[in-house]
């Protein structure tokens, strides 16, 4: 499956990127799987998405959860809880 990723405000700037295309393993099925794979992929990943820091997820413009399932095609977001 090929997704979207988009990351905003201090993960984008660890990161070092804004955006990216993904295809996943078929194993990857749920935002919470999704993480868990990207954390694999070393160790700014761990550190930008440790479970330890708040971070939000939203699937498709809507907020998600650990187990909002993923779908050809659709966009997730990782970004810091907004304050204000």
């Amino acid at each position: 499956m090929r997704i979207h990723l988009r990351f905003f405000a201090g993960i984008r700037e660890q990161l070092g990127f804004s955006e990216e295309t993904l295809d996943l393993p078929d194993t990857v099925k749920t935002v919470g799987q999704l993480r868990r794979f990207l954390m694999e992929q070393g160790a700014v990943w761990q550190e930008v998405l440790s479970y330890e820091r708040p971070v939000r997820m939203a699937c498709c413009f809507e907020m998600a959860t650990e187990d909002t399932a993923l779908t050809e095609g659709c966009e997730v977001a990782f970004f810091p809880p907004v304050t204000g």
